[in-house]
């Protein structure tokens, strides 16, 4: 239990990372594709770094799901920035493949989380809006990646907002607990 109260912080920076990207993506709608996949690369690099950083300071139960949501991140993040050129259909598709596995992981880790911590359903929210974006991504690629920016932009906003909201939670319980 100890582990996950000492990561609250990570939650807390991957929160405000996906709500500075959502704001962002709402605030330029026109943003061009190139800012688009920085935005992109650079929101899912810090936020596989976190998942990796965690998934080193966690137990064992939770230590998998954590280090490969924090791998695939990171290589979608990498992904973004090696080849930026990268056409909209393609960033589109990295974008859904990333968001589907990251949901799951977050549903799987909200789910063994249940006996350690309460209100893990926002963790577990978190996740089902990424399995749900991932997959009206994969539904609707057509719509291309700019039309979709509204919908980038509501999704890392509402995720922000649970995974913050997850990280205070966790922060508290373990003043609950008497933890540093």
């Amino acid at each position: 239990m100890g582990d996950i109260t000492r990561s609250w912080w990570l939650l807390l920076i991957r929160g405000l990372a996906s709500l500075i990207f959502g704001i962002l993506a709402l605030i330029w709608p026109a943003i061009t594709l190139l800012v688009l996949v920085i935005f992109f690369g650079a929101y899912a690099l810090v936020g596989g770094l976190a998942e990796l950083f965690a998934g080193f300071r966690h137990g064992a139960e939770s230590r998998a799901w954590l280090i490969f949501s924090g791998i695939i991140g990171i290589l979608a993040g990498i992904a973004t920035f090696i080849w930026p050129g990268i056409t909209a259909l393609a960033l589109l598709y990295v974008m859904a493949f990333w968001a589907i596995f990251a949901g799951v992981a977050e549903i799987l880790a909200g789910i063994k989380l249940r006996k350690a911590i309460d209100n893990e359903w926002l963790l577990i929210i978190g996740g089902v809006l990424s399995l749900i974006f991932g997959i009206l991504l994969l539904i609707w690629p057509g719509a291309g990646l700019l039309s979709l920016v509204w919908l980038v932009g509501i999704f890392a906003i509402l995720h922000g907002i649970a995974m913050i909201g997850l990280s205070f939670r966790v922060k508290n319980f373990s003043r609950g607990v008497g933890m540093p």
